[in-house]
């Protein structure tokens, strides 16, 4: 019989995390991780052949920059990229907190050889 979790705090979980682009796995459901992750500047351009990418601003104000045009997101606010497509997510404006959701162990740059590997925390 599966065990039930108790509740994540997310902004506890926050407290623990100092690096910007390193996500951290807080939950998981369905084979899928939910990630949270501190940004700030600029990611590098990359795609997800295999999945979506889910991005959902807690705090602060990201952009996903795609090749045609620019997505701005401020807290609450979620932006699907389709699986294939080349995106960057930039916060230009300081710090933002997100939570992303993606099948376990996809690779935050799309290439395994260049992520950095989410972790529990």
């Amino acid at each position: 019989m599966p065990t039930v979790q108790d509740p994540v705090n997310l902004a506890a979980k926050f407290e623990g995390i100092e690096a910007h682009w390193a996500p951290r796995i807080v939950g998981q459901y369905n084979d899928n991780d939910i990630r949270i992750v501190r940004v700030e500047g600029e990611f590098v351009w990359h795609t997800h052949e295999e999945t979506d990418d889910l991005f959902l601003v807690l705090e602060g104000k990201i952009e996903i920059e795609l090749r045609d045009r620019t997505v701005k997101l401020g807290p609450g606010e979620l932006f699907v990229v389709p699986r294939g497509v080349e995106h960057r997510p930039v916060a230009r404006h300081g710090e933002a907190k997100l939570l992303i959701i993606e099948p376990s162990g996809t690779a935050n740059t799309g290439d395994h050889a260049t992520a950095t590997v989410a972790t529990p925390i």
